[in-house]
């Protein structure tokens, strides 16, 4: 296959989870097919590290773009335009006239056979109907919206999430009709996106992990230390640590006044390390390695309320044989069971008593770790995720 890949937002570096899954995907991709990427950086990213990165792709082009921030002036002006506009705010901002001029000329010369939109924002930058394209979800994005808007307890703002997020869903149900093929990470988030678009053509993929990156070195445990690690610059992480800081933490401490938690993770705000430093937690930012960290904790937390798509997180920590304590969003479309790879709890209550639990039982801990390590080592390599990502797409091309 000839393919375009078009990715809005950046692929390199690889410190977030959608970048991970598209990167080792088209790591995989581009040594069978001839690949055509178009992406983004940022102005300080070094546009020349993804090609480095990708050896095996035709050609690799990034136009250097930054989206308008939340509390900008540029936001402001792309919020009021955007109300003008069937798009939300959120594929709005990321809509970039130069990349979408070089896509619409790559396809009409005829040098592709397939287009992949890599997440809902490449779909404002590519011209649909010209040839078979695949609409690649990593997330549902509407329903991160609406999770976004039901958390909310400020009447104004609450109300402004759920315009976005009707606009969200509007958008999100367009794209999928629109294309040939639907790639979604998990059944779950594939079945809400066939309710979404009935006549679209929807298929889910796995979710992979680097099983040989992801491998314990043997530092020991941290006596009784927690460990989170996620880009902190994604408001569904900080509202998890927020949450935890606050409503989790304290419960902990009653039974166990010891207990150390470090959160692992690029651009944390200042909100997030103040409450960090009130709660007694340490707060990293960005790190060169994140498996050390993982390493010396002795349960691994996802305290997760909103979101969508699937965490490739959990699986980094199962890879390395860590317990994993997550909420029912965190775990979300993995195909793991609940009391045999993690244990699931939802609420301030149950997910304190389930990590005091395991920080007291070493046997379960290990118990836990062991059989998480097994299930993703014999299934979810990159290499398997990347076939089945494969065959959706010659799929898309027979139709």
């Amino acid at each position: 296959m000839k393919i375009l890949w078009v990715k809005i937002g950046g692929l390199w570096p690889l410190h977030v989870g959608g970048r991970l899954r598209s990167y080792h995907i088209l790591s995989e991709l581009s040594q069978r097919h001839e690949v055509t990427v178009l992406t983004t950086h940022g102005l300080t990213d070094d546009p020349n590290a993804l090609r480095r990165a990708l050896p095996h792709c035709a050609a690799v082009s990034s136009f250097s773009y930054s989206a308008p921030k939340a509390g900008t002036a540029r936001f402001g002006a792309a919020l009021v335009r955007s109300w003008f506009s069937a798009l939300p705010v959120d594929l709005f901002k990321w809509r970039v006239p130069a990349l979408r001029a070089e896509a619409e000329r790559i396809i009409a010369s005829g040098a592709v056979d397939i287009c992949i939109a890599d997440f809902l924002h490449a779909a404002a930058n590519i011209p649909f109907g010209r040839v078979p394209t695949v609409l690649f979800e990593h997330n549902v994005e509407s329903i991160i919206w609406k999770r976004l808007a039901d958390h909310e307890r400020r009447f104004w703002r609450r109300a402004l999430l759920q315009h976005e997020y009707r606009k969200m869903w509007n958008g999100e149900q367009n794209a999928c009709a629109r294309a040939e093929m639907v790639i979604a990470v998990s059944s779950g988030d594939r079945r809400s996106l066939a309710d979404a678009a009935p006549n679209a053509r929807t298929r889910a993929i796995s979710t992979g992990v680097d099983t040989l990156y992801f491998t314990a070195n043997g530092t020991p445990e941290g006596g009784a230390h927690l460990v989170f690690s996620g880009a902190m610059d994604w408001y569904p992480n900080e509202d998890a640590i927020l949450f935890f800081a606050s409503e989790v933490l304290p419960l902990i401490r009653r039974k166990i006044p010891d207990v150390t938690v470090t959160v692992v993770g690029r651009n944390p705000s200042e909100r997030l390390r103040k409450a960090s430093d009130l709660a007694g937690m340490q707060i990293t930012g960005t790190v060169d390695d994140v498996r050390p960290f993982i390493d010396e904790g002795a349960v691994y937390i996802v305290p997760l309320r909103i979101g969508g798509g699937t965490r490739l997180k959990i699986f980094e920590a199962l890879s390395m044989g860590k317990a994993v304590v997550s909420t029912t969003v965190g775990a979300e479309g993995l195909p793991l069971v609940d009391g045999e790879h993690f244990v699931g709890a939802d609420g301030p209550e149950d997910f304190s008593r389930a990590v005091i639990s395991l920080l007291g039982d070493p046997d379960r801990r290990k118990s836990l770790g062991n059989a998480g390590r097994d299930l993703v080592r014999a299934h979810y390599s990159w290499e398997n995720v990347a076939r089945e990502f494969e065959a959706a797409c010659h799929e898309a091309l027979k139709s």
